[in-house]
């Protein structure tokens, strides 16, 4: 089954960050075992608007932490399609509006994914599959 991480799954998951569940840990593993495992490229920019505002501190540079953290074995890169950027501002409601989210939502929908996320907007929002 397709996985798609949100951005905070995935900078645990590159980090080895003992917050990422083991449930969580477990749906990777698997997902990159079955060669389907997902990131949208929205949580590149995600990640690097958190550090130019200070609010995510990387072990190195943010285009060498970028680069090690998208060149892993089995993580693929979802692209803004014009369909998912379409998609992300018609979600079925309720939905809250950080764009971010919405795009991963909608990411997660086109590709019939399971979201690993800690968000509970996320896993309460009934027109996705999450889990953590």
């Amino acid at each position: 089954m397709p996985t798609l991480l949100d951005t905070h799954a995935w900078v645990w998951w590159v980090s080895d960050d003992r917050r990422l569940s083991r449930p969580a840990r477990r749906a990777i593993e698997k997902a990159l075992a079955g060669d389907a495992l997902w990131l949208s490229l929205i949580s590149i920019w995600e990640v690097a608007k958190k550090v130019e505002k200070g609010r995510l501190v990387l072990d190195r540079p943010l285009d060498d932490w970028l680069d090690a953290a998208t060149d892993r074995p089995g993580l693929h890169q979802a692209e803004l399609t014009r369909p998912i950027l379409a998609e992300s501002c018609r979600l079925p409601p309720p939905f809250h509006g950080d764009p971010a989210d919405q795009i991963i939502v909608a990411t997660a929908r086109d590709r019939d994914a399971t979201i690993v996320t800690k968000d509970q907007l996320i896993q309460q929002y009934a027109h996705v599959r999450s889990l953590w």
